[in-house]
C-alpha cells in the first residue's frame, strides 16, 4: 500500500487552522458550559429562595388557620351548642366572623353529634346535614385535637370538638371550611414569568400548584424545600416544589451559544487569510534546505546550507551547518580512535614481547657493570643499553597508557600546590638546558580530580616545553580560579606550532620533535576528556605555545 505525504505547506496550513481554531473552540466551550453552569446555579438558587419563603409563608398560614379553630372552640358563646343555638347568637357570631375574614373560609359551621347543622354562618345550611369527608391528618394545638380532610372543590376543612364547660364532654363539633385556593394565591404570588410552583403531599401528589404547572413538568430545572412546620405545630410531610422550563431559563446561553458559533467562523476565515501566506513563507525556505540536504547526501560539499526565512528556518539551517561540522569532526575522532586500536594492538604485543628481553638486557649490563676488568668502553657500551632499554620500556607504558587509560579517581586536590610540585620535579632537569620554569597559582585554587593523572598532564606538558626550548628558554605555568572553573596554563617563548598542525597536535603518532612518538598529547587529551574538561592550544604572548587546559569546578569527588 502506497502512503501518500502532504506537502509541508499543506500541512503547516492545517497546523495553523488547528492551533487557531482549537484553543478558541476550547475556550468558547468552556465558556459555554461554564456560564450555563452558573446561570444554572443561579436559577436554582433562586428557585430554593422562592420555595424557602413560600414554604414559610405557607406554614404561617396553616397555623394561623389551626390556632384560629382552636382557639374558637373554647369561646364561652361555643357553649349555645347545648341549647341547639335557639336564640341564633352562635349563628349570628359565626357570620361575623367569617366576614372578618373576607374569603379566607368558605363557611364556619356547628353540628350536634349527629352531624346536623345548629349554628352555621350561611342560614341556608341550619338543620342540614353537613357531610363527613374522610380524614387526612391530626394536629394538636392548644389541647385540641384537630381532624384536617383532603381538600375537596378548593375547600379544606378543618373541624374539633366543642366541649361542656362543666362536665368536660363533648357537646358538638366546631367545622372551619378553609378556602384551599389561598396556597394557590401565595404560590401564585412568588412567582414570575414561567415560572410555576406546587405544594406536593407526603405521598408526592399535587395538591396545590399554579397555572402554569403542567407545562413545566417535563425538562425543567426545579428546587425542592420540605415545610419544617411553623413553631413546629405543622410537620405534615409537605413539600413546596418551584420549577422553570429549562428552554426559557437557558435562552441567553442559547443567543451567546450563537454568538460564539458566528465568532467561531469569522476566526477561520481571519486564520485562513493569515495562515496561507504563513505556510508559503515557512515552507519555501524548507523546501531550499531539503533540496540542499538531497545534493549534500549525493556530493558533499563545503558550500554552506542556504539561510534566510523565519527565525526558526534560519536556526534550522545552522544547526545543519553545525551538523556538517560535527562530521568532519567525527571522522577525525574515528581516525583518531583507528590510530589508538592500533596502539592498542601494539601495546598487547609489545608488553609481553618486548619487556621481557628489555628486562633481560637490562639485567645483563648491570651484571657486566659490575665487572672489575671491563674496558671504558665496555661501560660506555653497557650504560648506552641501560638508558636504551629504559627509554624502551618508557615507550611501552606510555603505548599501554595510551591504548588503555585508567579511570580517574576523584579526590579534593590543591590544584596551585599540585602545579608547584610539577614544576620542582623538573626544575633540575630544566636547569641542564638553561630554562627557567616559573610557576605563578592562585592560592587555594581547588577541584575534585585525579591527582596522579593530572600531574602526569602537567609533566607532559612541562616536558615537552623543556624538550622543544633551546638554550635560556623560559615556561610559564599559571593557575587561576575561575567562576566555575579552574584555569591552567603551561606557556613558552619557543618556536610555537604552526596554525596548520594545531588541529592534529593531540592526534596519536603526531609530532613535530625529532625522535618523539607523538603519543604523550593523546594520553593528555584523554585524561582531561575523562575529567570533563578541555585543552586548546594556541600562541602565548611570549610568541611561543601555550597549552591551555580547564577543569570543571567539584566540591566533592
Amino acid at each position: 500500500m502506497r502512503v501518500t505525504h502532504l506537502p509541508i505547506r499543506y500541512l503547516l496550513l492545517g497546523a495553523f487552522l488547528l492551533t487557531s481554531l482549537l484553543p478558541v473552540t476550547l475556550i468558547t466551550g468552556l465558556a459555554f458550559y461554564e456560564a450555563r453552569t452558573a446561570l444554572k446555579t443561579e436559577i436554582q438558587h433562586d428557585l430554593e429562595t422562592r420555595a424557602n419563603a413560600t414554604a414559610d409563608d405557607i406554614d404561617r398560614m396553616m397555623f394561623e388557620r389551626l390556632q384560629n379553630v382552636a382557639s374558637w372552640r373554647k369561646l364561652e358563646v361555643m357553649q349555645d351548642a347545648m341549647i341547639g343555638d335557639v336564640d341564633k347568637r352562635l349563628s349570628k357570631f359565626l357570620a361575623e366572623l367569617k366576614d372578618s375574614y373576607q374569603k379566607v373560609y368558605h363557611g364556619l359551621y356547628v353540628t350536634d353529634p349527629q352531624g346536623m347543622v345548629i349554628a352555621a354562618s350561611d342560614a341556608a345550611m341550619l338543620g342540614q346535614p353537613l357531610g363527613r369527608q374522610p380524614g387526612w391528618f391530626e394536629v394538636t394545638l392548644a389541647q385540641s385535637t384537630i381532624r384536617v380532610s383532603r381538600p375537596y372543590n378548593h375547600t379544606l376543612r378543618m373541624s374539633t370538638e366543642i366541649f361542656d364547660a362543666i362536665e368536660a364532654r363533648p357537646i358538638a363539633l366546631l367545622v372551619a371550611e378553609f378556602n384551599w385556593l389561598e396556597v394557590s394565591d401565595i404560590m401564585s404570588g412568588a412567582v414570575s414569568g414561567r415560572t410555576s410552583a406546587a405544594l406536593l403531599d407526603e405521598n408526592e401528589r399535587v395538591i396545590a400548584a399554579t397555572a402554569l404547572w403542567q407545562n413545566t413538568v417535563k425538562a425543567r430545572i426545579s428546587a425542592n424545600v420540605g415545610m419544617q412546620g411553623f413553631q413546629g405545630l405543622t410537620e405534615i410531610g409537605w413539600r413546596v416544589v418551584f420549577s422553570q422550563h429549562r428552554d426559557e431559563a437557558l435562552a441567553p446561553i442559547r443567543r451567546m451559544g450563537l454568538i460564539f458559533i458566528g465568532l467561531l467562523l469569522a476566526t477561520l476565515l481571519l486564520s485562513s487569510f493569515i495562515a496561507i501566506p504563513l505556510a508559503r513563507s515557512i515552507s519555501s525556505p524548507l523546501l531550499k534546505l531539503t533540496d540542499f540536504a538531497n545534493r549534500f547526501i549525493s556530493a558533499p560539499s563545503n558550500l554552506p546550507p542556504p539561510a534566510g526565512g523565519p527565525a526558526e528556518v534560519a536556526s534550522l539551517s545552522k544547526a545543519f551547518a553545525q551538523m556538517i561540522a560535527d562530521l568532519e569532526r567525527s571522522k577525525e575522532h574515528l581516525t583518531r580512535a583507528a590510530k589508538l586500536a592500533v596502539v592498542g594492538e601494539m601495546a598487547a604485543a609489545m608488553s609481553h614481547e618486548v619487556r621481557t628481553p628489555l628486562g633481560i638486557l637490562r639485567s645483563s649490563a648491570q651484571v657486566l657493570l659490575r665487572e672489575p676488568d671491563l674496558s671504558p668502553e665496555g661501560r660506555e657500551v653497557c650504560g648506552f643499553i641501560i638508558s636504551e632499554t629504559e627509554r624502551l620500556n618508557k615507550l611501552v607504558s606510555t603505548l599501554i597508557d595510551s591504548a588503555r587509560p585508567r579511570a580517574p579517581e576523584f579526590r579534593l586536590t590543591n590544584i596551585s600546590e599540585l602545579a608547584q610540585q610539577a614544576v620542582a620535579m623538573l626544575r633540575t632537569q630544566a636547569e641542564k638546558k638553561a630554562v627557567t620554569l616559573v610557576c605563578e597559582a592562585e592560592e587555594g585554587v581547588m577541584t575534585a580530580c585525579d591527582h596522579e593523572q593530572i600531574m602526569q598532564v602537567l609533566l607532559n606538558l612541562l616536558l615537552n616545553a623543556i624538550q622543544i626550548l633551546p638554550q635560556n628558554g623560559k615556561v610559564l605555568v599559571s593557575v587561576r580560579q575561575l567562576p566555575d572553573e579552574v584555569e591552567i596554563s603551561v606557556a613558552d617563548n619557543g618556536p610555537g606550532i604552526p596554525p596548520e598542525q594545531r588541529p592534529h597536535i593531540f592526534d596519536p603518532f603526531f609530532s613535530k620533535r625529532s625522535g618523539g612518538i607523538g603519543l604523550g598529547l593523546a594520553v593528555v587529551r584523554q585524561i582531561v576528556a575523562a575529567h570533563h574538561g578541555e585543552i586548546s592550544v594556541g600562541e602565548s604572548a611570549m610568541q611561543g605555545a601555550e597549552f591551555r587546559l580547564l577543569l570543571p569546578i567539584k566540591e566533592t569527588p
